[in-house]
């Protein structure tokens, strides 16, 4: 194949990627404000993309904090300034390690989730089955579970941020004796409420990309079981890539501009 026909076909495919899930997330930003909204299956898909999360949320925020402890407390003490050591910690995983780690876990669960349960609707033509019923695939399946995730993702960031913490300030006791109200002290100093806020702001963004590129990766699903594995993993790759390029923006947008 000509290198240019190459590079054309890549960039129409791209093109066509980007304007199909700004074209899926319009839609599903039409039925929301239209409240076109199914709650029953939306406090379902809550439970399930949300409160089955958090056994993995808190196992990994446990070690992230243990291990951002363990690397700046000993340091800190030996160069005197173990009294920051509290600010460092929780400033760091409230901005930035807590919102993103917690959207990365999540999409590696849900957004595989999302597009393997949708890409099996798909290569069974039980969406199209819907389509020839007049009722919206849309509506009836991603609606909810984008409302879900974006309702319970900030929740189970802030139990990351609190088990973080804690474990960080639970090492840095007894690794370096920092004491906890030396600990606790530094926190309240250095972290303010609107860095919270900040930092939930951005799950918001995270749950969109997650939900709405694991909808569109699932609902485009073709070629059967190969097909479905195909769509389950873009959505992973996919999601934790713009997560990653999200956080940078937001981080220049909350936190980088005076």
């Amino acid at each position: 194949m000509n290198p240019l026909e190459e590079v054309g076909r890549d960039t129409t495919n791209f093109l066509e990627y980007v304007g199909g899930v700004a074209d899926l997330f319009a839609h599903c930003a039409r039925y929301i404000f239209q409240l076109r909204i199914r709650m029953g299956e939306t406090l379902s898909q809550a439970y399930m993309l949300g409160f089955q999360s958090w056994p993995i949320i808190v196992l990994t925020s446990l070690f992230t904090g243990m291990v951002i402890s363990l690397e700046s407390a000993e340091q800190a003490v030996q160069y005197g300034v173990g009294n920051l050591v509290g600010g460092a910690v929780s400033y760091t995983i409230v901005r930035e390690l807590g919102p993103m780690l917690t959207a990365i876990v999540v999409a590696s669960r849900v957004g595989a989730a999302i597009a393997a349960e949708l890409g099996s609707m798909a290569v069974t033509e039980q969406i199209e089955a819907l389509d020839a019923l007049g009722l919206s695939p849309v509506q009836f399946l991603v609606v909810p579970r984008l409302l879900a995730l974006i309702a319970l993702l900030p929740m189970l960031t802030i139990i990351a941020d609190v088990i973080s913490i804690l474990s960080g300030m639970y090492v840095a006791s007894g690794i370096a004796h920092i004491s906890h109200d030396s600990f606790i002290t530094s926190m309240r100093q250095t972290i303010a409420p609107l860095d919270v806020e900040k930092g939930l702001l951005k799950t918001v963004f995270f749950a969109v990309i997650i939900v709405v590129i694991g909808a569109y990766q699932g609902m485009q699903t073709r070629g059967g079981a190969a097909g479905v594995g195909r769509a389950t993993t873009g959505a992973v790759v996919i999601s934790i890539i713009l997560i990653f390029g999200a956080n940078l923006l937001l981080s220049y947008i909350l936190f980088g501009v005076s």
